[in-house]
């Protein structure tokens, strides 16, 4: 996927997760979305930095950009 997220099959179901962590993406967008700063995340889930997080928004709106919302949840959510 990247080198920001991964997905294995013995971790969450191979849900999309940021890399080294059980974190799935699918929930930091949705915290993203929900108006959480990239700082209050990093509070609730520290073993993510907020550049992390930054990345990963950056990369969901590229890839929202590309192909679309909907896309976008369906393959992290």
């Amino acid at each position: 996927m990247s080198v920001l997220i991964e997905s294995d099959p013995e971790i969450l179901g191979g849900k999309p997760v940021v890399r080294g962590t059980r974190i799935p993406v699918d929930l930091i967008l949705e915290l993203v979305e929900a108006g959480y700063s990239p700082e209050e995340i990093a509070e609730e889930y520290p073993e993510l930095k907020p550049e992390i997080i930054i990345q990963l928004i950056k990369l969901a709106k590229m890839i929202h950009e590309s192909i679309g919302y909907d896309r976008v949840k369906s393959l992290v959510g």
